[in-house]
């Protein structure tokens, strides 16, 4: 009984996914129902996480763990979540894709996040990855008629497939060669000598740079998010990547802490090419959706130079960078909803030409966003990197640092453009007002989190530093 208690999030979840699929099913039309009941679950299994204690606590042989940190991210999963289901939600209704099946696969793929960030054993992790994988698949094919969306959802599919292949082919060898697929016992019978072990810890980690679109394991990024629909895409840029560095931070600092030697220069190199690629392959996009992307790749780049130096100081440092990327992600992704003329939705770089004319209000959240995004103080993003490349400095790794903040000035180059075609080439047709309340609510709630972090920047460090993560 006390079991349940502890997973009780889940259960609720799992339960709701099954019921809300039988409401869709028998009665008719009921998109509009199925999506309140989905937002409803996500709020409710938000509060039960909550309502969790945090201390640690290892359940069903100590492979799925409920403590400070999974809380923490599940919650900021959850979240993040119900701020993208309803600012998307005028898409789509307009572009058609109101069917029951969508948030309910959203939910699924939810569930499968959550599983992947308490797990403590490399078989529930495994669950856990494919119940959010299969989702995602689905998701980034979610409309069948259209040829963009169809190849997104076959990319991702092929690609997810050969990623998860070879983290199964790691985990199989962590298996083999410490004999046991539980993180702790894994942790006490791992050392450096055990070569066939630290082979396994390369697969794995291409396996979740996969996830988190890290060079070189980014190639589906710019198609998935260009072909899929743009709710799709503010799901997939947000939403699974909280799960990922979840997954990556807990691999990292249990089963492996002892062999950091071992991944520590993998984690650098893949960060410093993220970084780079971010920041020059961007410049040349005319696709916002692509250009999101690419800035998604350099991001994921920045957030695992914390990883990187192996201290508590570098963790709380990724976990603050990504939490004030989410929020950045969402003020973007809310401005790009508002990009929409006879109700086609733009997507085009220059269909923001001028925009600052017609709609000042719109094109101030969009400074505050870019700027925050390029790194500018006195904005949140300014501050997100700041602690980044402070633990890195910390921990003495002067190139990785230097690498980081050339890449950010590099980056700066597109966001500024972007600013540039709003405030100064001549204005477009204006865009079609959107009354939607959920997109406007994530659209100012965003702006104004980065633009007045800077009055009480600590309060993110605080909030991280109160909680037990190795």
């Amino acid at each position: 009984m006390q079991t349940i208690l502890y997973i009780f999030p889940e259960l609720f979840l799992s339960l709701s996914i099954m019921i809300i699929l039988m409401v869709g099913v028998f009665i008719k039309k009921s998109f509009k129902l199925v999506n309140l009941l989905t937002i409803t679950t996500l709020i409710f299994t938000t509060a039960l996480v909550l309502n969790q204690n945090n201390e640690t606590v290892k359940i069903f042989n100590d492979s799925y763990i409920i403590d400070s940190f999974s809380i923490l991210m599940k919650t900021i999963t959850l979240l993040f979540c119900i701020l993208v289901l309803f600012s998307s939600k005028e898409y789509v209704k307009i572009n058609n894709i109101d069917k029951i099946e969508y948030p309910i696969i959203i939910l699924t793929s939810v569930l499968g996040m959550i599983l992947m960030i308490s797990s403590y054993d490399l078989i529930v992790f495994y669950l856990g990855l494919e119940l959010q994988s299969l989702s995602l698949y689905i998701l980034a094919s979610f409309k069948r008629e259209n040829e963009k969306s169809t190849e997104a959802g076959l990319k991702y599919f092929v690609l997810s497939a050969l990623a998860t292949g070879l983290l199964l082919y790691g985990s199989s060898l962590i298996y083999g060669f410490t004999g046991s697929t539980n993180f702790e016992i894994i942790s006490q019978n791992l050392d450096a000598n055990n070569i066939g072990a630290v082979f396994g810890i390369v697969f794995i980690i291409i396996g979740l740079a996969f996830k988190v679109s890290a060079v070189p394991f980014h190639m589906w990024t710019p198609d998935v998010y260009e072909g899929a629909p743009t709710s799709v895409t503010s799901f997939f840029a947000i939403v699974p990547k909280i799960a990922a560095i979840a997954v990556f931070i807990r691999f990292m600092y249990v089963p492996f802490l002892n062999v950091i030697e071992q991944w520590q220069t993998i984690i650098i190199f893949i960060s410093i090419a993220s970084m780079i690629l971010g920041a020059t392959a961007a410049i040349g996009q005319k696709n916002i959706k692509r250009l999101m992307a690419y800035s998604s790749i350099g991001h994921m780049g920045y957030a695992l130079a914390g990883l990187a130096p192996g201290t508590n100081d570098g963790i709380q440092s990724t976990i603050i960078y990504l939490i004030i990327y989410l929020v950045m992600n969402l003020g973007a992704f809310g401005c790009i909803f508002m990009m929409k003329r006879e109700n086609i939705f733009c997507e085009n770089i220059n269909d923001l030409s001028g925009m600052s004319k017609n709609h000042p209000i719109l094109a101030l959240s969009f400074l505050i966003i870019l700027f925050s995004l390029a790194g500018i103080p006195p904005l949140a993003g300014f501050f997100a990197k700041f602690y980044i490349f402070m633990a890195v400095i910390k921990s003495e790794m002067y190139i990785l640092a230097i690498l980081g903040l050339l890449t950010t000035v590099i980056s700066a180059f597109y966001y500024l453009r972007i600013i540039k075609i709003i405030y100064f080439d001549k204005p477009k047709k204006p865009f079609e007002l959107n009354y939607d309340w959920g997109l406007k609510i994530s659209l100012i709630l965003s702006s104004v989190f980065l633009l007045i972090y800077f009055i009480y920047p600590s309060i993110l460090v605080n909030l991280i530093s109160s909680i037990k993560i190795i």
